[in-house]
């Protein structure tokens, strides 16, 4: 085997899990495009309205509303889960902390400071601002991300409403008039309700059940009330 083959297979076998979820989403979201396609020129024939090709629909509000929307709940669950999971604790659940560690640590727990070491990331030993921002960095990041997909969802949402309220010959609203209709609420809260479910039940699910060799759970043999240790 050669080092230029070994390299390449070292860097799939390492980069395994963001590999095959980025290319499983890339695989999803054509499917996603191939099938709004067919159900959205259906509607269009339905109305008596000429069809849209398929560069037109992958460019279309209808089209990025859709997928916006469910950017936005993603980003949504895993900004609340990193934040509650500081303070929140549930016994049993290795993806609670342990009951005792609840809260944001010390500086020895968490490697800051003068507790840094050799391989720490170089912004974990400062002590400015710094430190502050990069201790906090993965919640804002994913903050960030659900407010700029919750904005591309209203502003997205907005125009494909205004298409089919102009299709029914009526007035267009406005970005805040569309942020305050039901149509808007209902897309949005549809989605925050089932993520905010799927947390909940792995958490509750991980206290009790088990994959084996999975990080996500506990050891096979690990007692029901062990808390925050993971296969």
């Amino acid at each position: 085997m050669t080092d230029h083959h070994a390299r390449r297979t070292g860097f799939w076998r390492e980069n395994s899990l963001t590999l095959v979820f980025g290319i499983a989403f890339l695989v999803v979201l054509g499917l996603q495009a191939v099938s709004g396609h067919a159900e959205f020129n259906e509607e269009m024939t339905v109305e008596g309205l000429q069809p849209l090709t398929f560069g037109e629909y992958l460019t279309s509000s209808d089209f990025a509303v859709d997928v916006t929307e469910n950017w936005q709940s993603e980003f949504l669950q895993f900004s609340l889960y990193i934040f509650g999971t500081v303070y929140l604790v549930q016994r049993g659940s290795p993806e609670s902390k342990k009951v005792h560690q609840a809260g944001v640590e010390s500086e020895r727990e968490q490697r800051m400071g003068d507790h840094a070491r050799s391989d720490s990331p170089r912004w974990a030993g400062t002590k400015d601002w710094r430190q502050s921002l990069y201790a906090r960095s993965l919640g804002l990041a994913m903050g960030t991300l659900f407010v700029l997909s919750w904005l591309a969802q209203s502003i997205t949402g907005t125009a494909a409403y205004n298409d089919q309220r102009l299709r029914q010959l009526e007035e267009p609203v406005s970005w805040a008039g569309y942020v305050a209709t039901p149509d808007f609420w209902n897309r949005t809260l549809q989605n925050w309700q089932s993520e905010l479910l799927a947390v909940a039940a792995m958490v509750v699910l991980s206290i009790y059940l088990r994959q084996r060799g999975s990080p996500e759970s506990k050891p096979v043999g690990a007692a029901h009330t062990t808390t925050g240790i993971e296969g």
